[in-house]
C-alpha cells in the first residue's frame, strides 16, 4: 500500500467543529464563517450574499453548510451566486466540511460558507 501525505494549498482545512464553533488550521472560529484561499472570515449567513460573491474570482464552487440538517437555500443567496458563475452546493454543515476538505486536498478552486451545528 502506498500512502501519500495530503498537502493543502494556502487554504486551510476544517479540522473539527462542534456546537457553535469550527477549528480551522488550529484556530477556533465562533459562528458562521467563510473559508477560502484568501483565509477565514465571519459570515452573516443566508442573507449575506455579498460576502460569498466576493469569492467568484478565486473559486469555482462554494459549498454552503446549512447547519445540522440540509436546508433549502433562499433565492436571495442562490440566484446572485449562480448569476456570477459560482457553482453552489447546499448540504449539512458536517457534509460540507468533509467535502471541502477532500476537494481542497485535490487542489480544487473551492470555498466553504458554513453555519455552525
Amino acid at each position: 500500500m502506498r500512502l501519500n501525505e495530503v498537502v493543502f494549498t494556502d487554504a486551510k482545512p476544517v479540522e473539527s467543529y462542534g456546537p457553535g464553533f469550527f477549528r480551522i488550521g488550529g484556530e477556533i472560529v465562533q459562528g458562521a464563517m467563510i473559508v477560502s484561499a484568501r483565509g477565514i472570515q465571519s459570515w452573516a449567513g443566508f442573507h449575506d450574499p455579498e460576502a460569498v460573491l466576493a469569492l467568484a474570482q478565486e473559486a469555482d464552487v462554494v459549498f454552503v453548510g446549512t447547519g445540522a440538517d440540509v436546508a433549502h437555500l433562499p433565492d436571495s443567496l442562490r440566484d446572485p451566486l449562480e448569476a456570477a458563475g459560482l457553482g453552489v452546493e447546499a448540504m449539512s454543515s458536517s457534509a460540507a466540511c468533509r467535502t471541502y476538505n477532500v476537494l481542497l486536498s485535490e487542489g480544487r478552486r473551492i470555498a466553504l460558507a458554513v453555519l455552525p451545528v
